[in-house]
């Protein structure tokens, strides 16, 4: 991340809801204990260093786990979200299709923004995507997005194979324990 920016740039957490991690309906994400402590990290460490946090629920349509209202749908309670950390609802994976989300990034006066979350397939790569095109620079947390296993490729290829693509496509990748200063698990 850019020195001037660095202070501001605020983290944005993308669906990392109930549904994705208790296995209730669906299976956990990929690594998804791993994948709560690494967000633990990051968020404790945006905590530490004054950035603006926030989170981006998935609104699913009536019947699916992640709808209004059904068991899966809170924002993971593991992530320890503060009251005063604001929720971003969307129905499509870039969180920017939200427009106060990208109203509340320029509140923050940051050029930059830093996405962890899942799945990475689907919203973290739509975010990623729409914050590129919405002029700002882009810092990927590289081990703290998740999927789940596909029939022609594990979780774990897939996760690799999106963090090059969001290199080539402009994003600075970097890991949890590089970017927080404490190792990660």
């Amino acid at each position: 991340m850019s020195s001037t920016s660095a202070r501001k740039a605020p983290v944005i957490v993308i669906d990392l809801q109930t549904n994705m991690f208790d296995g209730l309906v669906e299976p956990p994400l990929h690594e998804a204990d791993f994948l709560t402590e690494r967000a633990r990290k990051v968020i404790d460490w945006a905590r530490r260093d004054g950035r603006a946090i926030a989170f981006v629920r998935h609104d699913g349509p009536d019947g699916d786990p992640l709808a209004p209202g059904e068991p899966g749908w809170p924002v993971w309670p593991a992530l320890g979200q503060r009251d005063d950390e604001p929720t971003f609802s969307k129905s499509v994976r870039d969180s920017f299709s939200n427009p106060e989300l990208g109203a509340w990034v320029e509140s923050q006066g940051a050029p930059e923004v830093v996405i962890l979350g899942a799945q990475t397939d689907f919203c973290v790569a739509g975010t990623v995507q729409g914050a590129i095109a919405a002029g700002l620079k882009v810092t990927v947390v590289s081990d703290a997005h998740s999927t789940l296993d596909q029939p022609q490729e594990s979780a774990a290829a897939i996760i690799r194979r999106y963090n090059a693509q969001f290199a080539e496509a402009g994003a600075n990748l970097v890991t949890t324990e590089v970017l927080t200063g404490s190792p990660a698990a």
